[in-house]
């Protein structure tokens, strides 16, 4: 006679029916039930029997547990579950901090960006655009202030254009992080910044800014990793990258309502995808730390 069996315990909700889904669909018949704590749920297995695989896999799971193989099981057995559920008890004070601990530069990339957007909101744009804005080459080659090349990628002229940027990424860039490290995210960070302000500076002049170069890198990065090595856990719906694709094509129409930075766009994209694609054609089979 099967008994059940408690598995493993997640305070996530959604992620405990994504594994309860895949368990489900390898043949190992899993639950999830409310624990006697709260906010935490329990992964019950039906057949003890069979633990020892259960174990196995949910042991995988906490390793890499936005694999694509784990939502399609879900999608499979028809059940639709959101990795970011709007739950009250996300949006507090020490989940943020749990949060930038985990990611770091992610983190501070967003504080930065936050901290620029306040006081030009609070009138100190000038003194923001003195020091942050590209300088034109030959100005740039006299005063030798090169931080100029990345410092744009902080500017944001509006709340829409700030808010999309930081939001895209700090969802992209904070997975690239955990699953990559912090060295990683910062090679992508820096490569794209100076890349993406510099082919818009190129073709436009000094007069711009916005993390959004940056943010094509981080998008162009996931897309392709997912795609040359999706073994490694880091996955992008398809769904985003049409999207994104779309608006960066948009932004060569002129029917937006907004003046867009496509070369710098474009170049960020570019430049994430060649990032991901050296790191897996150079890692052969290894798998990142």
């Amino acid at each position: 006679m099967s008994v059940s069996t408690p598995l493993i315990a997640i305070n996530n909700e959604s992620y405990a029916h994504l594994l309860a889904n895949y368990l489900t669909s390898q043949q190992l018949i899993a639950h999830v039930l409310p624990s006697q704590k709260e906010g935490e749920y329990v992964i019950v297995l039906e057949d003890d029997a069979k633990v020892e695989d259960a174990k196995a896999i949910c042991e995988e799971f906490l390793r890499q547990p936005r694999h694509p193989k784990y939502q399609q099981a879900a999608w499979e057995s028809g059940e639709q579950v959101a990795l970011h559920p709007s739950h009250t008890n996300n949006l507090k004070i020490g989940n943020l901090m749990n949060w930038a601990k985990e990611a770091p530069l992610a983190a501070s990339v967003l504080f930065i960006c936050t901290l620029v957007y306040a006081l030009s909101w609070l009138g100190f744009f000038g003194y923001v655009e003195q020091y942050l804005k590209m300088q034109p080459f030959g100005q740039l080659q006299q005063t030798h202030e090169y931080w100029r090349l990345i410092t744009p990628a902080f500017i944001h002229f509006s709340a829409i254009h700030f808010i999309f940027n930081v939001l895209w990424w700090s969802m992209i860039g904070s997975q690239i992080e955990r699953i990559f490290g912090f060295t990683m995210l910062l090679v992508v960070f820096l490569v794209s910044a100076v890349a993406s302000n510099l082919a818009q500076a190129i073709v436009s002049g000094p007069a711009f800014g916005g993390l959004s170069g940056v943010v094509y890198a981080v998008l162009g990065f996931a897309w392709w990793i997912g795609w040359l090595k999706p073994s490694w856990g880091l996955y992008i719906p398809k769904s985003i990258v049409i999207f994104m694709l779309i608006w960066l094509v948009l932004g060569y129409t002129d029917v937006l309502w907004v003046n867009m930075a496509n070369t710098a766009h474009t170049v960020g994209l570019i430049s994430g995808c060649l990032i991901a694609a050296v790191l897996a054609l150079g890692a052969g089979r290894r798998k990142p730390a």
